[in-house]
């Protein structure tokens, strides 16, 4: 159970890095909010779903 929980924070921190990354970077294209907004509501909730499969385990090892 330890790994799974260790393998889903791994996941987390990794979206983290990349939307901190991915976001400016999708503002700062040339089509700006319009073209990449799929993206970025994508990223979201990835790591919402992220946050969610992290906490949810935890409360359980504690």
């Amino acid at each position: 159970m330890t790994i799974a929980s260790q393998l889903a924070l791994f996941l987390l921190i990794a979206i983290s890095f990349l939307l901190v990354v991915g976001v400016p970077v999708a503002f700062a294209s040339p089509g700006g909010w319009s073209s990449n907004r799929n993206i970025v509501f994508s990223g979201a909730s990835l790591w919402i779903g992220s946050v969610s499969s992290v906490g949810i385990p935890n409360s359980f090892i504690s």
